[in-house]
């Protein structure tokens, strides 16, 4: 759980729930190097150093062929850190587990690579005992995620964030992670001079028709003023909108443009003025595999300004 926030066209207002900590988006080297805070319903069953290199680390998803990993865009990096099993409290839930560490990239700054979900993301069998080693994480091939997050820090050091939930066959829930330091000039897929200018996305999902509500987190917030703060930099709001079952596209379409638009002014009144912003309505035509970033939301991009801006 986390403080979250009720948004609506005339104001905000924050709703708090309690346990997943508020922080400002940060970038210095001590925050990113420290090991991401566990899910609290969680407890660790096992910590093994990860000290390689050349680990192998996968930004696409996962097959097997004549018992070799086959993967489209791997790479093996040299890295030092550690990985941690957590095991998941039956009270609580992999997917709460998976938004607690979303949290907690988002915050430092981080941009994720790759995430996948259930069977699109390849055999569980291969991710437990080949890539990561943990035969406790064999589960159901439909009920595991895997997210990728890289982070550079003020010194240009980057660190790489793994996490991997996964259900059993026992319903028993298990999350790995992996918090890595990468070597210095090592390139990492995704990870360009032009990707790291592009901050998020911070996900914000809405309700209502001729008023709009707006659910994201106080961090949410507190990150995006942190991010708009640079010179230069720019908004860019996307408009979501799932299609009904006798929903025209066109309604759809307008149903996003007008909750776009809606944030767009609530943005301007708190400071991120309108002519900082561009909006771009999708409505249903861009369907994301990633379980976060269904139905009717905006996604909100920083573009940081570049040389000579």
């Amino acid at each position: 759980m986390m403080f979250r926030g009720l948004v609506s066209y005339f104001v905000v207002g924050l709703l708090v729930l309690a346990g997943v900590p508020v922080a400002v988006a940060q970038s210095g080297d001590d925050v990113l190097e420290a090991f991401p805070q566990a899910f609290p319903q969680s407890s660790l069953e096992t910590e093994v150093p990860v000290v390689s290199s050349g680990h192998l680390i996968l930004f696409s998803p996962v097959r097997e062929v004549n018992n070799q990993i086959r993967s489209e865009k791997k790479a093996r990096i040299p890295v030092r850190g550690d990985g941690r099993l957590y095991q998941i409290n039956r009270d609580a839930s992999r997917g709460e587990a998976r938004a607690h560490y979303q949290s907690l990239l988002q915050a430092r700054g981080a941009r994720v690579l790759f995430e996948c979900s259930g069977r699109a993301c390849g055999r569980s069998n291969v991710w437990a005992n080949q890539i990561f080693d943990q035969a406790t994480l064999y589960g159901r091939d439909s009920d595991q995620d895997y997210l990728v997050a890289a982070a550079t820090g003020e010194s240009g050091k980057t660190w790489l964030t793994l996490v991997y939930t996964v259900t059993r066959g026992s319903q028993r829930e298990y999350a790995w992670v992996e918090h890595l330091e990468v070597g210095e000039g090592v390139a990492i897929p995704g990870l360009g001079s032009a990707s790291a200018r592009v901050r998020g996305p911070i996900i914000v999902p809405w309700q209502g028709g001729v008023t709009y509500r707006f659910d994201w987190t106080a961090t949410d917030r507190r990150m995006l003023n942190d991010w708009v703060e640079e010179e230069g930099a720019q908004v860019v709001l996307t408009g979501f909108a799932s299609l009904g079952e006798e929903e025209s596209l066109e309604k759809a379409m307008e149903r996003a443009r007008d909750a776009m638009g809606s944030l767009s002014e609530v943005l301007d009144k708190i400071g991120v003025s309108s002519s900082r912003q561009t909006l771009i309505t999708v409505g249903p035509a861009v369907i994301i595999p990633s379980p976060e970033r269904q139905g009717d939301r905006v996604e909100i991009v920083v573009i940081r300004g570049g040389p000579g801006e």
